[in-house]
């Protein structure tokens, strides 16, 4: 939702102004607005592309967890090579998870476990930037910029950077990852930014009653306007202008709120990490086809004992519940 009315210096009794109505869509000063966006990215698009019903959720380790202590415990390996951490049994014979993975291992036959995944970069830019766009840089651990488009981007680029049936950014990212942007594919494929200022400024402040009567804000947006000049300048709105205020009204936009989720299911969760999964479960029901999340901290060299018995319980939970969730909902064949 966007908010038009903040910061206003004079309005008509009703709140509103015609420099409110011009700020709509405003990204903030001197960027693009919602409009100016929606229409880069629609030029961007290549004609004709379907909605695809396919999702991705990246969850992103920030520092790299370590092999072992995760997913692959080695505890018939001599002494020096097994888990810290122990092992847990999993619902597929065989297989064993870390020590501190039992809610993980409680639905690791809904999972995919790939251990034979490796390459050659021993640098975190440089093997972050690797692993988010498939190509090895050199140059990020050394100050230089990603030379590559990520993988969301490439998406949004290959899908469209909007979904065109809920207006929904179709790449979403909940914490910054390194090349994690366009690069030369250009900013209309950047991640959309739930914490920056595009989403800050997507706050519509109405009261309930007027936020769903969409036409009755717009007529009254358009009074104000021909207060100041008669140009009804609501007639002169183009496509992209209508995309926005459908995107500010839309009921998408519940999806970035967990105040519309059960609480049963946010407890399951958990705070933190099971926040953003939730949400990231969430915006790929609303139409985004791929969303990053980030949670890092796992840069744990010598004290990997203690590193994961405090962060391995937040993201036992986070990723068993999503796991179990999308199951339960079908969703996954779905979301990857």
């Amino acid at each position: 939702m966007l908010n038009f009315l903040a910061n206003r210096r004079h309005t008509n009794c009703e709140g509103t102004s015609r420099r409110d109505f011009l700020k709509i869509g405003a990204l903030g000063t001197g960027m693009l607005t919602l409009p100016d966006l929606l229409r880069a990215r629609a030029e961007a698009r290549a004609a004709g592309q379907s909605v695809k019903n396919t999702s991705v959720i990246w969850l992103w380790l920030g520092g790299g967890p370590t092999h072992v202590e995760t997913f692959d415990p080695k505890m018939t390996a001599p002494a020096e090579y097994r888990s810290v951490t122990g092992e847990v049994a999993t619902t597929i014979p065989g297989v064993t998870l870390g020590g501190t993975f039992s809610k993980m291992a409680s639905v690791a036959d809904k999972m995919a476990f790939v251990r034979s995944f490796a390459h050659t970069n021993s640098g975190h830019g440089g093997g972050t930037h690797w692993v988010m766009t498939g190509y090895d840089d050199r140059g990020i651990d050394n100050g230089g910029l990603p030379s590559r488009p990520s993988l969301g981007s490439i998406v949004s680029r290959s899908r469209g950077a909007n979904n065109p049936l809920t207006g929904m950014p179709t790449y979403v990212r909940m914490g910054g990852i390194t090349a994690d942007g366009p690069a030369f594919l250009g900013t209309a494929f950047a991640p959309f930014d739930p914490a920056g200022q595009a989403r800050r400024n997507m706050s519509l402040v109405v009261d309930k009653v007027r936020l769903d009567d969409r036409r009755s804000l717009l007529k009254e947006i358009d009074t104000v306007s021909r207060e100041a000049d008669r140009s009804r300048l609501m007639e002169g709105l183009d496509a992209f202008e209508q995309q926005a205020f459908n995107l500010v009204l839309s009921k998408s936009q519940q999806a970035f709120d967990l105040k519309y989720e059960d609480p049963r299911v946010v407890e399951r969760y958990g705070r933190g990490l099971g926040e953003r999964l939730l949400t990231a479960r969430r915006l790929c029901e609303a139409g985004c086809g791929f969303v990053t999340v980030e949670y890092g901290g796992w840069d744990m060299h010598g004290n990997i004992k203690q590193g994961l018995e405090q962060r391995g319980p937040e993201l036992d939970q986070a990723v068993a519940a999503l796991v179990e969730d999308m199951s339960q909902r079908g969703q996954d064949e779905d979301i990857l």
